[in-house]
């Protein structure tokens, strides 16, 4: 007999249950929490993707002292919050009702994204007021840990890879939303609209971090009226909260007897930091690498980029699907390995060769022609024209070949296939060597090693690119690649269930 919700009719939102209280009020409302941690991350997603395709150009339009290593700064700067956070929020929400960590964070960063949209008011320093504004961002974004741990504590071991791969999905949907409502955007152009009362222009890089906030309104009032604490043992259970005790009985039992596999947890947390550093390097370098390759204007970056991610995300959702059947076949760890080498293929693929290189800037700064001037760039809105191509300050542009078209979609195709499954099967397993005990702390660790990852990641790059270009910045990527491999085979045997490690059940 199906165990399933008889409410839920979404395949992607299907919940695998395992337990015999399947079918009454407290199974329903359990779930019904689940989905709004769904609709968190989801949110979380939006509110980060919305803005990173035009985070480049409004930098650039903002403040001109800006150059492409500042943008590795920003970049971080949302991850570093972030990373700060995470632990301090897990933390919370082990002794707390979740619900405060998660409002909290979620007024954080709604007030941050407000501020992003005026960061062109002040007169000066503008790019250190956008940086201000992504790291409050970020750090708003730390309740991450905090859903991650209430899906894991509320869901059984055989719940665990659907929820999982569900919740993954679900922030694929806000990486296709995102840049989708981005690119949508775009047509309302550099200049916009001026609201005179609010002091406010609203054009293609401010409105999106303000819808970006009503977002975040909306969730604040899911939060508040449909969260329920519920928590749950491997076999679908439901056990006293641990919010309101400091520990539970079945916990004190458990910590004297059995404990988790730090190794394990350490390994974990190293692998996940190398997948997100990737995919940090990678959602960095986007939109200044098709700048310089293809001598895209700030808005055709914005907008074929943000078209670009939408395939990507939609792509993800096919693999997150993929994902939960080949786990439950082949097992957590193959896929994991799996998704690793796809990754390696994808950065391989993006390489420069050949004999074509980019466009340098200078060759329309050289002629004083405004025909010149008009066939290699565009008009943009004050009348002057926008230099296109690779920037003559960047000296390897004249020496390193041009990334083609389709090395570029190729890579991103390989990327959006490779990234989807490492991300999903990390958290999944994670989760599962932690077993039954409280995972908020954990989860925020977790959350901080990939924050980190998306701080170092985009400053490695940024630099790396701009002094020596994509040929060093990519093979240094397969390099790191070819670690976690070695790494992930190393602890191999390692990387199980808790209940499996202690023989609860068979693997």
């Amino acid at each position: 007999m199906s165990h399933l919700d008889p409410d839920d009719t979404t395949p992607l939102l299907r919940d695998d249950a395992s337990s015999d209280d399947s079918q009454d009020g407290d199974y329903r409302s359990r779930w019904r929490s689940i989905r709004v941690m769904y609709f968190t991350m989801f949110l979380s997603s939006v509110g980060f993707t919305i803005v990173i395709t035009s985070l480049w150009p409004y930098l650039q339009k903002v403040d001109s002292s800006a150059d492409a290593s500042f943008l590795g700064w920003m970049v971080a700067a949302y991850s570093l919050g972030q990373m700060v956070a995470s632990p301090l929020f897990g933390l919370w929400s082990n002794h707390r009702l979740r619900r405060e960590p998660l409002v909290c964070s979620i007024v954080i960063n709604l007030a941050a994204n407000i501020y992003y949209a005026y960061a062109y008011l002040p007169k000066t320093n503008n790019k250190y007021h956008m940086l201000m504004s992504r790291a409050f961002v970020g750090f708003g974004a730390g309740n991450v840990a905090v859903v991650r741990s209430y899906v894991a504590g509320a869901t059984s071991l055989k719940e665990r890879t659907g929820a999982m791969a569900n919740m993954s999905a679900c922030q694929a949907l806000g990486f296709i939303l995102g840049p989708a409502l981005q690119a949508c955007l775009s047509f309302i152009g550099e200049n916009g609209v001026t609201v005179k009362f609010l002091d406010l222009q609203l054009n293609m890089y401010t409105t999106p971090a303000l819808l970006a906030a009503l977002f975040g309104l909306v969730n604040i009032l899911l939060v508040l009226l449909v969260l329920k604490e519920h928590r749950v043992n491997e076999d679908g259970k439901n056990i006293r909260s641990i919010n309101y005790t400091s520990e539970d009985t079945v916990d004190v039992l458990d910590e004297s007897v059995e404990t988790i596999d730090q190794v394990a947890v350490v390994t974990s947390n190293v692998l996940f930091f190398i997948v997100m550093f990737i995919f940090a390097v990678f959602e960095t370098i986007a939109t200044p690498l098709s700048m310089d390759m293809f001598a895209w204007t700030r808005k055709e970056a914005v907008l074929y980029n943000g078209i670009i991610m939408v395939g990507i995300g939609f792509q993800s959702i096919l693999v997150f699907l993929l994902v939960k059947a080949a786990a439950s076949r082949f097992g957590d760890r193959p896929v994991l390995l799996a998704g690793f080498g796809i990754i390696f293929c994808g950065f391989i693929v993006l390489l420069p060769w050949g004999n074509h290189f980019p466009k340098i800037q200078w060759a329309d700064l050289k002629n004083n022609s405004l025909v010149s001037q008009v066939s290699g760039g565009s008009l943009v809105g004050n009348g002057t024209v926008e230099p296109t191509g690779c920037p003559y300050e960047q000296t390897w542009c004249q020496t390193t070949p041009a990334i083609y078209l389709a090395q570029y979609i190729s890579s991103d195709f390989l990327i959006g296939v490779g990234y989807p499954a490492c991300n999903v099967m990390s958290y999944t397993l994670y989760s599962k060597i932690l077993g039954p005990k409280p995972q908020g702390v954990y989860m925020g660790w977790l959350t901080a090693s990939g924050s980190g990852a998306r701080t170092l990641g985009p400053i490695f790059v940024s630099h790396v690119y701009t002094l020596l270009g994509p040929r060093w910045a990519f093979s240094l990527i397969c390099g790191m690649v070819v670690l976690g491999v070695i790494l992930l085979l190393s602890a191999y045997h390692r990387l199980i269930a808790y209940s499996v490690r202690h023989g609860r059940i068979v693997e």
